[in-house]
């Protein structure tokens, strides 16, 4: 008998090198907090706000002591329009004949805050009012007093002739800041 021939040597393959781990969509990963203003804005948006900043900063648009007793609840605009919108308001029962007198203060802050004419007509709903947080009845709000730096020379002359004090302690706050970045530079 014949024996059969040895079967031929198989060639050995190399190893398939170790593939990096590919995400099967989204790309990278991005952290929550890029993603909370997008979520937030949704939602706002749905309830009819273009700006949740006027929700977060109710208190610094009609002061404190308005901001305890009405807060914003959606801001409505004709349609295909952003302007001469109809604010609502939520106000405490007991507050609401004080906010209703002062509507037109409230519509010139809320203006001012957007910088052009966004709300026209104001409407008042009475319900329960949580006060912001920042707010608490037992301390008082509490804001930052103004900063003792010198305010450069070429800016100080011009900013005397503004009437408006809060503008004014904003715009010294901005040239403080921009004399400290010039001076960084030099």
């Amino acid at each position: 008998m014949e024996s059969d021939p040895p079967p031929p040597a198989r060639k050995t393959k190399p190893a398939p090198a170790a593939r990096t781990y590919e995400r099967p969509r989204g790309g990278e990963a991005r952290a929550i907090a890029d993603l909370m203003p997008a979520i937030g804005r949704t939602a706002f948006r749905r309830f009819g706000f273009v700006q949740s900043s006027v929700v977060s900063r109710w208190p610094e648009i009609v002061g404190a002591a308005h901001a305890r007793h009405c807060a914003p609840e959606s801001i409505r605009f004709p349609p295909g329009e952003k302007a001469d919108g109809i604010l609502q308001l939520v106000v405490t029962p007991a507050h609401a004949p004080l906010i209703q007198h002062v509507i037109p203060e409230i519509m010139e802050r809320v203006n001012q805050f957007f910088g052009y004419r966004a709300v026209a007509r104001v409407k008042l709903r009475q319900g329960a009012v949580q006060p912001p947080a920042a707010i608490d009845a037992q301390r008082p709000h509490r804001t930052a007093p103004p900063s003792l730096k010198p305010i450069p020379v070429e800016l100080g002359d011009s900013l005397r002739d503004i009437g408006d004090p809060e503008l004014r302690t904003v715009l010294e706050s901005l040239a403080r800041s921009l004399g400290e970045v010039n001076g960084k530079q030099d």
